[in-house]
């Protein structure tokens, strides 16, 4: 059996017989400063482990072939009416989605961007409007022609106004023309306006009565509109009543529309057609917009190629001023990519101080065209995107969010003048990785330094004392 004294002479740490030993004042003081360096560098040490260190990299882009992209929008027009605003998406791979309904809403807004109602709904509109056989035929004028000087009169004087807003170059309107005049003469024959005065149909160029047509909101011919004495009444928000028709556009339909309004009015003085009783008509007639903007919001699932988001005004059955047409728009939101919140994003920033600074960049930006531009101005705008993706050390994903750069022009277009967005995504993305720290590198460098400032501060004591001995030594005139 191996005796004690054998295992002591392994000893590493010898002790020194307290009576050997001598206390100095010098000691003291350096004990007490090597003390507070040793907590103050392990409270650094400490800090340092617990740190969120991240390693950022530039990737291929680890997306799947036909993987869709989120894009949220909320992009406000105050000059393109909710009746015609459509939005159209295309990309290079051939997809090609016109005016896009299903996943986005239009409200109403004035100039100033604010809404005027509830969310604007067009209904059913006819595909495919029949315009009748009369087309090129020749007939008398039995409609009123009505200007900016009467438009008022006629409103009060007649329970239904029925009135075609267009305009002498229109294609449609050159279509519907002889339509609307023989229907006119019927109903002038059928409801004698100085006998009956229930209803009267009229017509305005707006060529000629610009005012009367901005007025109303005219933005694609033709245009018709219906006007009920005491419904024409401005709201809270100083904006009239009024209701479109998007039905068939022959003699017969065109009658009958009007006789499904007249009908239901007694033959009594100053009678008010307050409400449509009939609902014969209820598929072709729909609210008009009160104002001349809308605010177009939504979300479209877009392919990670080249792509465009077009808004414009498009009907199948009207035609448009281009040189009348302004795109000016204010972006609310512009996004792709899921909805992050802003408290996840704050969370984040830990990880990386510059993340969420541009997934929104177009955010509350006007693109306002004063006409100091001219006529048939198109504003695009050319968005970059690129994907950063934040991962855990373990291969979690803890955020994906796509980042883009955004440049806008405007350009004269010989055509109908839009509002694009031209978006592509880069092939490459950025990959921020948080990197864990071992706890046994801890535990090192903590013993690291308690060993090193102990070891330095026996060093200087020891440098210390034996220089305040020399001292003495010299002051006691002993040599050596």
């Amino acid at each position: 059996m191996v005796s004690t004294s054998k295992i002591k002479s392994v000893d590493f740490y010898r002790k020194i017989p307290r009576d050997l030993t001598e206390a100095t004042l010098s000691g003291a003081g350096l004990s007490i400063i090597a003390a507070l360096s040793m907590l103050f560098l392990f409270g650094m040490e400490l800090n340092n482990y617990l740190a969120v260190s991240t390693s950022t990299s530039v990737i291929v882009d680890r997306s799947s072939d036909g993987d869709f992209l989120r894009l949220d929008f909320n992009i406000s027009f105050p000059s393109l009416s909710c009746e015609f605003a459509s939005l159209d998406v295309s990309d290079v791979l051939g997809t090609n989605r016109l005016n896009v309904t299903k996943t986005i809403r239009k409200f109403s807004i004035d100039s100033n961007m604010r809404p005027t109602g509830a969310e604007f709904h067009a209904g059913e509109v006819l595909s495919l409007i029949n315009h009748g056989d009369e087309t090129g035929e020749e007939v008398a004028e039995d409609s009123v022609s009505l200007t900016g000087r009467n438009f008022e009169t006629f409103t009060h004087q007649f329970p239904i106004l029925v009135v075609n807003f267009y305009a002498p170059w229109c294609y449609w309107c050159n279509l519907l023309k002889p339509s609307w005049e023989k229907a006119a003469k019927q109903i002038k024959e059928r409801y004698d306006p100085e006998m009956d005065g229930r209803v009267i149909v009229a017509k305005v160029d707006c060529t000629q009565e610009g005012d009367l047509c901005r007025r109303n909101h005219i933005q694609g011919y033709p245009s018709i509109r219906i006007f009920r004495k005491g419904s024409d009444l401005k709201d809270d928000n100083a904006h009239h009543e009024h209701e479109s028709y998007y039905g068939d556009r022959d003699t017969e339909s065109l009658v009958k529309m009007v006789v499904s309004l007249v009908e239901p009015i007694h033959l009594e003085p100053h009678n008010l057609a307050l409400e449509d009783k009939s609902g014969n008509s209820s598929k072709t007639l729909k609210k008009a917009p009160s104002t001349g903007g809308c605010r177009i919001e939504g979300y479209m699932r877009v392919k990670k190629v080249p792509g465009n988001l077009m808004v414009s005004a498009r009907s199948g059955s009207h035609s448009f001023d281009s040189s009348q047409m302004n795109m000016s728009h204010v972006v609310n939101h512009l996004s792709f990519g899921r909805r992050i919140l802003p408290q996840k994003f704050s969370e984040l920033k830990r990880l990386s101080p510059y993340l969420g600074r541009n997934h929104d960049r177009l955010d509350g930006r006007p693109f306002i065209n004063q006409r100091d531009l001219g006529p048939n101005v198109t504003i695009e705008h050319y968005l970059q995107i690129v994907k950063t993706e934040v991962v855990k050390s373990n291969g979690q994903v803890l955020i994906e969010e796509y980042e883009y750069t955004a440049h806008s022009s405007v350009a004269q277009s010989y055509y109908l003048p839009v509002a694009k967005f031209h978006f592509e995504l880069s092939p490459m993305q950025v990959l921020i990785t948080e990197n864990s720290k071992s706890f046994s590198h801890f535990i090192t460098n903590v013993c690291a330094i308690i060993g090193g400032v102990f070891t330095v501060a026996g060093i200087l004591d020891s440098i210390l004392h034996h220089t305040m001995t020399l001292m003495k030594k010299i002051e006691l005139g002993k040599n050596f």
